[in-house]
């Protein structure tokens, strides 16, 4: 054994690589077996995906400026409609609760005739919505009776080709 770690190729590999790490080595290793071709190849693809990235990294930080630019500008008119609809809201609340108010009033000092009226506020609501449900109904049968008409006249016309 002594005469094989006296050989010159043993001596070389192990000058060889004295000075470098053990991952150099083992990166060095690999080197030798990986084709160079598949590397450069490897490397153009990751150049094109990087570039692909920086461009998109720069639509995407031109459009988080635009967005930025527009909502500062829009941010003041939409607080201002915040403010109207809750202005609204207040009014409504106010009106809805006088309306309370007087239906109140007005059923305890004439309770025949505000249940009269509330009867009659009901009937009317349910007429309306009668007359809008047979609207829609009448409107359905009407595009039934189209479609079976067109599905009869295209079933005689087939029949008619058939018997000729």
């Amino acid at each position: 054994m002594d005469e094989i770690k006296g050989t010159p190729e043993s001596e070389f590999s192990i000058e060889c690589f004295q000075n470098y790490t053990a991952p150099e080595v083992f990166v060095q290793g690999l080197a030798g077996i990986v084709d160079q071709l598949d590397v450069e190849t490897m490397i153009r693809a990751q150049k094109q995906m990087l570039q692909r990235f920086e461009k998109t990294n720069e639509m995407l930080t031109n459009c988080n400026a635009l967005s930025a630019s527009r909502l500062k500008t829009i941010g003041p008119e939409f607080k201002k409609h915040i403010q109207l609809l809750l202005e609204m809201k207040k009014d409504l609340d106010y009106i809805f609760k006088k309306i309370r108010a007087i239906k109140g009033k007005l059923s305890t000092q004439y309770p025949e005739a505000f249940t009269e009226a509330v009867r009659s506020s009901f009937a009317e609501e349910c007429d309306e919505e009668a007359t809008d449900t047979a609207a829609k109904n009448k409107d359905n049968r009407r595009s039934l009776h189209i479609k079976s008409e067109a599905s009869e006249g295209g079933s005689g016309e087939q029949t008619r080709r058939a018997s000729k």
